[in-house]
């Protein structure tokens, strides 16, 4: 059954060999002047990265100002930090040079900036939509949260990490150089691996419309990371890797696997992210902690999407039942994870909530989500507490 859909992806991509020298031309031509070069740690500086932006920007006669320092889910704090260096500069263009966390805080700054009247807290908690968002580019250096072409960004503030979705913040510009991630360890390379798996997985298991080409385009993007994610675990700097890699991540999460399927599930993320604000834990080793404790859950209230996951992706062999076919594409998912260094329930992410603990992130999950979420099933607050519990080892 074929569904309605809109597919908006305007972010211009330039991707290969020293992509990156080509960043003061794109700023020029997407209007920028002032601009704020916004990163992570220190590797963006001793890899010598940082120094040739900033060249690329000088050659082009752009002003620019620096602001390091994003972390692994990434601040508020740091976002209120921008604001001010970027207004004391008059900065009106931000180029993030770093994955999804630094993206995100960009975006956050380009927000706040475009309404500097409000606080941009209040689009993470959903009082407010965005009407206006200053424009940003990206030099990409972890493919992973393809936050280079999405329209979300997600902020970690108290004890929460909050998502804003608007059209207004997806970049004019996304660089993309694959050598670039060759220095990643490889925990993390194999963690951004997982949530590029999960940002298609999210939009294929649903109840509802859905399109032959869609799941097609799904299926082999899915086939594509986990052989590419293992041939990184033996050849790290394999540059043709990193490549598919990369531009699987932009594609698992700018909206094209998604394209007629109901409006995706959404339920790992959400109960990551609680596990996210709650533990500080690594996004995509959180989404393989509780992958397999949610795809059991909701089975039968999704089973031919599981069915054929298993066939066509994991390519296991039919079971005595549809059930039992199902059943053993999660666990040969499970195994993949694994194979990989990633963990597949909370014991081995290196977290143990106590019941209480369940009993707060599910309801802090439940009061972020309005109650309820998901298409494979609706789930709400009992049902998220009892996906922790199954989760737990």
């Amino acid at each position: 059954m074929n569904g309605d859909f809109t597919l908006y992806t305007p972010t211009k991509v330039v991707f290969g060999h020293d992509a990156e020298l080509q960043a003061g031309a794109l700023i020029r031509a997407a209007g920028g002047t002032r601009v704020l070069i916004h990163y992570g740690g220190q590797s963006a500086v001793r890899s010598g990265l940082l120094s040739r932006v900033e060249a690329a920007l000088d050659a082009a006669g752009l002003f620019h100002v620096s602001l390091g320092g994003v972390v692994p889910n990434p601040r508020l704090e740091k976002v209120y930090e921008g604001v001010a260096l970027c207004k004391q500069h008059g900065v009106d263009f931000l180029l993030a040079v770093g994955g999804g966390s630094v993206i995100d805080s960009a975006k956050a700054i380009a927000y706040a900036l475009a309404e500097p009247e409000y606080d941009v807290k209040d689009l993470y908690e959903h009082t407010r939509t965005p009407k206006a968002c200053f424009p940003l580019g990206v030099v990409l250096t972890i493919a992973a949260s393809g936050s280079e072409m999405s329209d979300s960004s997600v902020i970690s503030y108290e004890d929460k990490k909050r998502g804003c979705n608007s059209d207004l913040c997806r970049p004019k510009f996304a660089i993309m150089n694959p050598a670039l991630t060759a220095t990643l360890p490889a925990y993390q390379t194999e963690a951004g691996c997982t949530d590029i798996l999960m940002h298609t997985l999210e939009r294929y298991f649903v109840n509802g419309s859905r399109m032959e080409l869609t799941d097609a385009i799904a299926e082999g993007l899915l086939r594509t990371v986990m052989h590419y994610a293992l041939v990184l675990r033996d050849e790290p700097e394999n540059y043709a890797a990193r490549a598919e890699i990369m531009w699987a991540g932009s594609l698992s999460h700018n909206g094209l696997t998604g394209c007629g399927n109901d409006a995706g599930d959404w339920s790992c993320h959400r109960l990551e992210h609680e596990l996210g604000a709650m533990y500080d834990v690594t996004h995509g080793a959180g989404l393989a902690a509780v992958w397999g404790s949610w795809a059991r859950y909701v089975l039968k209230n999704c089973l031919p999407r599981f069915k054929r996951f298993a066939e066509t992706v994991m390519q296991v062999a039919p079971g005595a039942t549809d059930e039992e076919t199902a059943e053993n594409g999660i666990a040969a998912l499970e195994a993949f994870f694994r194979s990989i260094g990633m963990p597949t329930n909370l014991k081995e992410l290196g977290v143990s909530p106590s019941e209480e603990d369940i009993r707060l992130l599910a309801h802090n999950c439940a009061i972020a989500v309005g109650g309820r979420i998901g298409s494979a099933m609706v789930l709400r607050e009992a049902d998220m507490a009892n996906i922790y519990r199954m989760a737990l080892n």
